[in-house]
């Protein structure tokens, strides 16, 4: 039997005041509780108008309790400071103005109490990517990024450069088998913990992402995500007591697929509309973790980490049983997140690194360059300048236009072919030309890391011409 829908005539006659309140309500049970019992729609209703404030700061019903309320849109109206808290810039003859202006503004929020911006910056929306911020108790949606938890994974396996080069062929299979991107699916998604945590039942919005996360699992984004095959080197007394010389490395760029980025789209809305912040600041608003919508969101963006980390090891796990290896060692960090940290003085801080890697005294991570640089294998000084960061890659130096429109596919055959490198997939916005020289970004941030071993392409597996809105 079809289930009749809600009427605006109902709604009125709870006692909601005709105009857009109805409507807002009206959305909001079809986008949310469409499965719901009418009884128990009715209930939140009521509960709803009888204490609209009491659900300002509510991740569904925030946008219905504000139309009924109008005045206190007031309160929740911020003015950005006169001045700017100062901070770091490392690298800053490299990084574009709109980078730079984006950073100006980020630290006049009058929730900000530090930041720092890393040598790969670029612009972004909202905070840019290569920035780190540090809030007092609040939570940015676009200062984390779309692709929350978006990570690296680095594994070695003791192979021989000569195997890699005798055995090319099998090692593409190997990728093309093991691997997919964007709108791929896998034949057989393998099942994890991830999928059976309770917040999936327990924060509305979760509910229906539960689906396309298993079937997601283990898979990897379009535009500059990849993995690659290539050769780590080691040198003498390394971290992991190996014997100095020449590995084979597995490296994965990718994050948490649509569960992170429905995550990131519906704290986002909320947050502008709880949070209202003049012109350019507009997308930095953030959500005040004490607020019910701020701990769902931050438990969505814990959950979102872990699941992406859980797509990284199914595929180096695939990957090794293919090789018949296991790794000698594991790297991993990720660089779309916020964490809570203490400052200096004990004070605690929101600290998010939107495209920059954590590098806290003796914390190990991985910067790539590009598909013909290499890559970094780090461990941080932990330089409180840069609040514990370091940049997150090269960066870019075109955006995906000019490099599509100025780079053509023989340019990048040719750079490919100078550096021995394998391409499956990838589109002209991802050519190598289009990233700054990581040489040049890595000597600007010799302050923050220690370089411990290097990693050089030579088989990259990315996804066609379909590139995300951001890094």
């Amino acid at each position: 039997m079809k289930r009749k829908m809600l009427s605006g005539k109902e709604l009125i006659k709870l006692g909601y005041p005709e105009g857009r309140a109805v409507g807002m309500a009206i959305n909001t049970v079809l986008k949310h509780f469409r499965r719901s019992e009418k009884e128990e729609i009715f209930t939140m209703l009521r509960d709803v108008l009888a204490s609209p404030k009491a659900f300002i700061n509510d991740s569904i019903w925030n946008k219905v309790a504000l139309e009924l309320i109008p005045t206190e849109k007031k309160s929740l109206v911020h003015e950005l400071n006169k001045t700017r808290i100062d901070y770091r810039v490392y690298g800053a003859s490299e990084i574009e103005e709109g980078a730079r202006h984006q950073m100006e503004v980020a630290m006049k929020l009058p929730v900000t109490v530090a930041g720092a911006l890393m040598p790969d910056a670029h612009q972004g929306y909202g905070l840019p990517i290569g920035g780190v911020l540090a809030t007092r108790n609040a939570v940015i949606p676009y200062g984390v990024g779309v692709d929350i938890g978006c990570r690296m994974s680095l594994s070695a396996f003791a192979i021989s450069e000569s195997h890699l080069e005798r055995h090319r062929s099998n090692l593409k299979q190997i990728l093309f088998d093991n691997t997919c991107f964007g709108r791929e699916l896998l034949k057989r998604a393998k099942d994890h913990e991830v999928l059976d945590r309770k917040l999936f039942d327990e924060i509305t919005i979760l509910k229906p992402l539960k689906g396309r996360a298993a079937m997601q699992i283990g898979s990897s984004g379009s535009g500059n995500h990849f993995v690659e095959f290539g050769l780590i080197e080691v040198g003498e007394q390394n971290e992991w007591n190996l014997a100095a010389g020449k590995y084979l490395g597995l490296l994965s760029h990718s994050g948490s697929r649509g569960l992170g980025a429905e995550i990131a789209r519906h704290y986002t809305r909320v947050a502008k509309q709880v949070c209202l912040l003049p012109g350019d600041a507009a997308s930095l608003a953030w959500l005040d973790l004490h607020t019910e919508a701020g701990q769902e969101y931050w438990q969505a963006m814990n959950l979102a980490g872990d699941y992406a980390s859980a797509n990284h090891h199914q595929i180096h796990e695939r990957i090794a049983d293919a090789l018949g290896e296991r790794a000698v060692f594991r790297v991993e960090n990720h660089h779309n997140f916020a964490w809570k940290e203490k400052l200096g003085d004990g004070t605690e801080v929101i600290v998010h690194r939107k495209g920059a890697t954590p590098a806290g005294e003796g914390v190990l991570g991985i910067i790539p360059g590009s598909m013909t640089a290499p890559g970094y294998i780090v461990r941080g000084k932990g330089n409180s300048t840069s609040l514990n960061s370091a940049s997150h890659g090269a960066g870019r130096q075109m955006s995906r236009s000019v490099a599509k429109q100025s780079i053509t596919n023989k340019m990048v055959k040719q750079e490919l072919e100078k550096h021995n490198v394998d391409l499956l997939g990838g589109g002209l916005d991802e050519a190598p030309m289009a990233y700054k020289d990581i040489r040049k970004v890595m000597h600007y941030q010799d302050e923050l890391v220690d370089v411990l071993g290097e990693f050089t392409p030579k088989i990259v597996r990315m996804c066609g011409d379909d590139s995300p809105a951001e890094d």
